[in-house]
């Protein structure tokens, strides 16, 4: 499931012509008009989309001469179905769609693609073979965060927070882990006393269900394997509550600000980072790409993606980072934190990075 980064170079390269890019006058807003790239964001308001995802992506398709377009759905499916019908009479040629529910938007990706406009399910899955699915390796992000927090902790009770029950990176992610966990599990060192999908990722919600799973244990959980980092400060909200932060190994993903710092602080134990600014990039070189050419294996670095339900995608799926005290540098010199977000609140000296 690996795909190198450097599948992906030819591509960038390509895709600047791809709409007749860049220049003024005429034939650079017929261009733009012709490469009208709608985007439906499942929830908006979540930090990360806004922050990074959504302006690499901008960025990838005003330099590849296109023009965006946006809406939010605000976690609601029903939403997001008519948001998508609302992007393509706006004149998207292309819809970038961040599945609220993979199986719900399913019948509004087949009438997209049905009416000749392409779709690219980002970050998400959505079961339909004619769709590009543009990713980070997520049973890779799960073995990542099973892998630091089995090293930490190879034994005793695990607790497992997984995340929206209608998004398949909760089961991607679960696999992942399963590979790293699994023969411990079945031998007897790991007992796995609590496991819970959560609603929409939400992190109180994550909070509740960890403090129910801390009581029905007596407190007695040794790991948390918490599959992204909002979910992960709901956990370690509920540990903290118990007098087990930092004390408990709990694993998260997505690289954001508050959890890169309780890594530093050493309540969260691992923080898989994928870089969004690629995923965006990613996504609009690759919409810019769809509108010259409808055809998804004909983007610059796919590959064939075998989906649970046994549909053949093409795909692009990028490489994540596990990040822990020991190379916390690396997001640091990325540009992704600042030394002082990543540093609030660490004593001197704990970590190297932060002095």
């Amino acid at each position: 499931m690996r795909r190198r980064l450097a599948v992906l170079a030819a591509g960038f390269t390509l895709v600047v012509a791809a709409c007749g890019g860049g220049g003024g006058g005429g034939a650079g807003g017929t261009a733009a008009a012709a490469c009208t790239v709608g985007v439906s964001w499942n929830n908006y308001q979540e930090e990360r989309w806004a922050k990074w995802d959504e302006p690499a992506m901008k960025d990838a398709i005003s330099k590849g001469g296109g023009k965006y377009v946006s809406n939010d759905a605000k976690s609601s499916a029903e939403t997001q179905a008519s948001n998508v019908d609302n992007l393509i009479s706006q004149g998207a040629k292309v819809v970038v769609i961040l599945a609220q529910d993979g199986t719900a938007i399913k019948p509004a990706v087949a009438k997209s693609i049905q009416n000749g406009v392409p779709v690219i399910a980002y970050d998400r899955l959505i079961e339909d073979p004619k769709a590009l699915y543009i990713t980070f390796d997520n049973v890779l992000v799960g073995k990542l965060e099973a892998d630091a927090v089995f090293k930490a902790k190879p034994k005793g009770n695990y607790a497992i927070i997984k995340g929206n029950k209608a998004d398949a990176n909760a089961d991607f992610l679960r696999s992942g882990m399963e590979q790293v966990i699994g023969a411990a599990v079945k031998s007897g060192d790991i007992k796995i006393v609590g496991e819970t999908y959560t609603d929409n990722w939400d992190p109180s919600k994550a909070q509740t269900n960890m403090e129910q799973i801390l009581t029905a244990n007596q407190d007695k959980v040794d790991a948390v394997l918490s599959e992204n980092d909002g979910m992960a400060g709901g956990v370690i909200a509920a540990l903290t509550a118990r007098g087990l932060a930092g004390k408990v190994p709990v694993s998260g993903q997505d690289g954001d600000k508050a959890a890169l710092n309780r890594v530093a602080l050493g309540t969260q134990t691992v923080d898989v980072w994928k870089d969004a600014r690629l995923l965006g990039k990613t996504a609009g070189d690759a919409a810019v790409q769809l509108c010259k050419n409808s055809d998804p294996s004909k983007v610059s670095g796919t590959a064939k993606f075998t989906t649970p339900g046994n549909n053949s995608l093409s795909s692009i799926l990028l490489t994540p980072n596990p990040i822990t005290q020991a190379n916390l540098k690396e997001v640091l010199d990325a540009g992704w934190v600042t030394k002082a977000d990543l540093c609030q609140g660490v004593a001197a000296g704990k970590v190297s990075v932060c002095g």
